[in-house]
């Protein structure tokens, strides 16, 4: 059996070792020992992910059997990148086992594949609630007269921006003075010319 460990993680202050660990031992057990290791270390929204792509390359080019991963939502949390993904893994012939899921979809297993289609709608459902939530607390941050966002530069800025075009600085000056990008150096001696 020819078979792919992918393992994920958001940031670099994670690590991959308790995934890792968890599935190089249960290839061990299924007694597969043609196993390739693939991982990424990036937010799992991101449908472009340099291990996942090369994952992807060898289902296609008919190089793998089996992936196994420690969750779904280590390959992706929408629903319509999981789709794809195990759309594609169907279409090769490479099945799909999530250890801490219990979802196997080789050998025909019917049953996993119910599990994983379940286990896709909800990962998808509970991620539009959160969505949700985001967007209340937002709305309800905004309603409290809470300002969101960067904070003002201006402010910041302002006296020493004037100051600057008193001596006769142009905008790229002014954004090198300040350490800022000539946009912002733009945007701040417009505002400062417009003035209160």
């Amino acid at each position: 059996m020819r078979t792919a460990i992918y393992t994920r993680i958001s940031t670099e202050k994670q690590s991959h070792d308790s995934q890792l660990v968890e599935l190089r031992e249960y290839c061990q057990r299924r007694g597969w020992r043609d196993v390739r290791e693939y991982a990424d270390v990036i937010s799992g929204t991101k449908f472009t992910r340099a291990g996942l792509d090369a994952l992807m390359g060898e289902v296609r080019r008919g190089r793998l059997d089996a992936i196994v991963c420690f969750k779904l939502d280590r390959l992706g949390r929408s629903l319509a990148h999981l789709a794809q993904i195990c759309g594609e893994l169907g279409g090769h012939g490479v099945a799909l086992v999530c250890t801490s899921q219990g979802i196997d979809t080789s050998d025909g297993n019917a049953a996993g594949r119910l599990q994983l289609g379940v286990l896709m709608a909800v990962a998808e459902f509970e991620r539009s609630i959160i969505q949700e939530r985001v967007a209340a607390g937002l709305k309800a941050a905004r309603a409290r007269g809470v300002k969101l966002g960067r904070r003002e530069t201006l402010s910041q800025h302002g006296a020493r921006v004037r100051e600057l075009l008193a001596q006769g600085l142009g905008v790229r000056a002014i954004g090198r003075a300040l350490g800022l990008p000539v946009g912002s150096a733009h945007k701040l001696v417009q505002q400062v010319k417009a003035g209160p």
